[in-house]
């Protein structure tokens, strides 16, 4: 049964959160004892997949930490406002959403990145092959298909009209349109919208079937990159240091095994996870699975933020020139800045 929490709005999440942390100002310090140190992490999964926090516990990367399944996410911004409410303890979102809500006054910091785009996994966007639409000037007055508003698509769509010449009063002329991610190739195909949005499974179907074409995707716009980060609180990390480390680390590893391993080997892993937690899903698509997608072990940088400046800007999300550093560390992560704990498929537990 997928299991649904409540949604919160931007502002009572703030509020909540802000409650938790002592009004905003810092938490007390950590316990200095390992032990007393929160062992179990409440998060939200993803339907017929394996997130890499799942997948780092299977390999035995986050040692005695357990991982407690409330429910699956709606979405990005809803994941993290729960991690930010306290209905969860850890969550990820598009780099745009964890900027907008820590510009709330959220007190939450991203410790990883957890998804994005390569030339194997990538976000693309595509109308009917018989369109008329060319290029970006063709998107004015016309419908354009997004699994949710003020996130990764949006941003991607934005910047890439923005890049190409239009200016913020034609831009405002494309409709964005939200729409379930399994309801966009029939929506593109029946003349519903004009562009959608696929990736992943969705993306090798509709290609397959044939009758569109694609547009330009977000990999050819950026090349490789990283679209989100995993959240943490800031008082929970405060509180539970090394907790948040080897969480970190072993997500890290995760990745790095995902994109060094055989994929048909990573396959086979995730279709034993899927199979093993009882949830009543499918393995399906899991076929479709190229890449993790995801560079660098899940080390962070500015620019995974500053490359959405221009759409933060026109959203109102932030006013003038990023500050990067508010939004994550990668102190926790013990593969970035050469450690020397780096051990990956060597350190995993056979399955």
């Amino acid at each position: 049964m997928k299991l649904q929490l409540p949604l919160l709005s931007v502002a009572a999440a703030v509020v909540l959160a802000l409650t938790v942390s002592g009004c905003g100002g810092s938490a007390e310090a950590g316990p200095a004892d390992p032990s007393a140190q929160v062992k179990e992490l409440r998060y939200q999964g993803s339907a017929n997949n394996v997130t890499f926090p799942e997948l780092a516990a299977d390999l035995g990367y986050l040692g005695d930490i357990k991982l407690n399944w409330v429910g699956n996410t709606t979405s990005g911004p809803q994941d993290i406002q729960s991690a930010a409410t306290n209905q969860t303890d850890f969550g990820g979102a598009f780099s745009g959403a964890v900027v907008k809500l820590i510009e709330a006054g959220s007190p939450v910091k991203a410790v990883t990145n957890y998804y994005g785009s390569d030339q194997k996994t990538f976000s693309g966007y595509y109308v009917k092959a018989d369109s008329d639409i060319k290029g970006p000037k063709d998107l004015i007055g016309k419908k354009v298909a997004v699994n949710t508003l003020g996130a990764h698509h949006e941003a991607v769509i934005n910047t890439w009209l923005t890049k190409n010449g239009l200016n913020q009063d034609e831009i405002k002329q494309v409709q964005l349109v939200p729409l379930a991610p399994n309801d966009t190739e029939e929506a593109i195909r029946r003349g519903q919208v004009d562009v959608g949005t696929l990736g992943g499974v969705l993306q090798d179907r509709a290609i397959e079937a044939g009758g569109l074409r694609s547009l330009f995707s977000d990999v050819e716009l950026f090349g490789t990159f990283a679209g989100g980060q995993i959240v943490f609180r800031t008082d929970f990390i405060q509180k539970n240091p090394d907790t948040t480390r080897t969480f970190t680390t072993g997500v890290a590893k995760a990745i790095k095994w995902a994109a060094e391993t055989p994929r048909e080997e990573v396959i086979a892993r995730f279709a034993k996870i899927i199979e093993g937690r009882g949830r009543n899903e499918s393995t399906a698509n899991l076929k479709f699975w190229k890449s993790p997608g995801v560079p660098d072990a899940g080390v962070i940088k500015d620019s995974d933020f500053t490359k959405w400046e221009a759409w933060l800007n026109s959203s109102g999300i932030v006013k003038g020139d990023l500050t990067p550093s508010k939004y994550y560390t990668n102190d926790y992560n013990g593969l970035a800045g050469g450690s020397a704990d780096t051990a990956t498929t060597s350190t995993a537990k056979k399955g």
